[in-house]
């Protein structure tokens, strides 16, 4: 039976029940077999382990006791999903937001980087296009130099950013907001430079034939046609942002931050706070998306979009 036969079969309250369930039904799927396959993981990886552990001891182990110890190791190569939600939620709601063991706080630290970085990258990308687009020359020898200041890995340059910026006075969230800048500003300038080129060339023609100026032509018809690229460029330059601003707390050695607590979890051999750390990394990103995609709705309604 279609959809459109079971709208008219079904009661209004069953019918949306039926579309929720349509619609959540593949994701609720697919997680649970990542899950399923992440226990599978975790007990394959971790039954060396566990099992050198039974033998040093020289206790008598059966199967059972050894799949439970996989789920339970202190310190395992691969964490059960449990363990690691465990310690998400204690490290969120177990302490203080303010202390300093709180993901809380790092995510904060790690955030207000992100989001300095980000406006940073935005203004500058944004402003680049406005250049490369209004400028032939600019097009030809500023472009192909935006394109290769993204093939060294960040992973290298941090440390030298880190370095100079530091030797010249600026330390704290500013060097790590530059390097989240530093990635983030790419896919902003292309994605508008793409964005304000967009409009179709009769468009272009009726507005000089209407003898527009740069600045009306900019405001009326290539803003307008940007604004697509705009959000989808913003959407990959926010995640961009965040992990140049975790990728930024590495090689400070820093105390705070979520790099810092993935640092600290390499270090002491904490899988499960890495982990952890990671959950919350994701679970920023996801936010910060969906803030970006709320914007473009909004944006898009004063626009005259239809919802």
């Amino acid at each position: 039976m279609t959809s459109s036969a079971l709208a008219f079969s079904l009661p209004r309250g069953s019918w949306r029940q039926y579309r929720l369930v349509e619609r959540f039904a593949p994701i609720v799927t697919i997680v649970l077999a990542l899950i399923a396959i992440w226990y599978v993981a975790a007990v394959l990886m971790n039954l060396s382990l566990v099992r050198d552990g039974f033998e040093r001891e020289e206790t008598p182990y059966t199967i059972s006791d050894l799949i439970e110890g996989t789920m339970s190791a202190e310190r395992p190569l691969l964490p059960a999903p449990h363990q690691v939600v465990k310690t998400f939620l204690d490290s969120v709601f177990g302490y203080a937001p303010t202390a300093p063991r709180s993901l809380v706080y790092h995510s904060g630290i790690t955030l207000s980087a992100t989001l300095l970085g980000f406006a940073l990258g935005a203004l500058l990308g944004i402003g680049l296009a406005l250049m490369i687009v209004h400028s032939r020359v600019l097009e030809k020898s500023l472009l192909p130099w935006v394109i290769c200041s993204q093939m060294v890995p960040i992973l290298a340059l941090a440390p030298i950013f880190i370095v100079v910026l530091g030797a010249i006075g600026l330390h704290g969230l500013l060097p790590k907001s530059i390097i989240s800048a530093y990635l983030c500003f790419f896919p902003v300038t292309i994605g508008m430079v793409k964005g304000f080129t967009s409009p179709d060339p009769m468009q272009l023609d009726l507005m000089r034939t209407w003898s527009a100026s740069p600045r009306q032509v900019l405001s009326k018809l290539r803003w307008p046609s940007g604004v697509p690229y705009l959000f989808a460029s913003l959407k990959v330059a926010i995640t961009i942002s965040l992990i140049g601003a975790i990728v930024a707390e590495l090689p400070t050695g820093g105390e705070a931050g979520i790099g810092a607590r993935l640092l600290a979890g390499s270090y002491y051999g904490q899988t499960i706070q890495i982990w952890a750390a990671l959950v919350a990394a994701a679970i920023l990103a996801s936010g910060l998306i969906a803030l970006v995609d709320l914007t473009q709705r909004v944006v898009a309604r004063q626009m005259g979009a239809q919802p």
